[in-house]
């Protein structure tokens, strides 16, 4: 599997609530209401987005990724309002190991309703079927309770704490590590598909 394959055509996948789909420069206020949130940028790599030009310039970074076939994020569409709340994406994907790592974002407003867990099953659901993959991964800050949560209901396992593993505005973090293998995921589909929670 070449990463071209799946990125040069990003997919659009679907759920009960959600659209993830490809990022368009329409998306710009969207992304700025949560890109510009202190409380979201504590979290994240990226830094806060003062202006809307900032969110703009990822907008542009995104659509070159798209055009040049690399890895790029979806955008998390809630359906009911028609809103982009969130990106989710593949943050690093390695073929020849058949490993790839997951990261997202989600407006603050959808915190703590299971958005994020609903986007996070369906790219792991993505990644092993149609990507190939043996191993899915996500790290979180170690105070980002939210996140930890997220990859525990999306069937990952906790692997422990890598020790100042990333310089992030001006300081080393910790990072918990979380994964899930590919027959790991097949168990829990055999055992949960009497209920769908995790097919849907």
């Amino acid at each position: 599997m070449e990463i071209e394959q799946i990125y040069g055509d990003l997919p659009v996948l679907e759920t009960e609530r959600l659209l993830l789909r490809k990022i368009t420069p329409a998306d710009a206020e969207d992304i700025f209401e949560y890109g510009s949130n202190e409380e979201v940028a504590q979290y994240v790599t990226w830094d806060t987005h003062h202006k809307l030009s900032d969110t703009q310039t990822f907008i542009d970074y995104v659509l070159n990724q798209y055009s040049n076939k690399k890895v790029a994020p979806w955008g998390i569409e809630h359906k009911e309002t028609g809103r982009l709340i969130g990106t989710i994406d593949f943050v690093w994907w390695q073929p020849s190991h058949r490993s790839a790592e997951i990261g997202y974002v989600v407006a603050p407003d959808y915190w703590g309703k299971g958005i994020c867990t609903e986007a996070a099953k369906a790219i792991i659901k993505f990644g092993f079927e149609r990507m190939e993959l043996i191993r899915i991964q996500a790290r979180c800050f170690v105070d980002n309770i939210g996140s930890a949560r997220v990859m525990e209901k999306s069937g990952m396992s906790f692997e422990g704490v890598n020790r100042k593993a990333m310089f992030i505005k001006g300081k080393h973090r910790d990072l918990k590590v979380y994964s899930i293998l590919r027959e790991e995921f097949v168990n829990l589909q055999k055992k949960l598909t009497t209920t769908g929670d995790y097919l849907d």
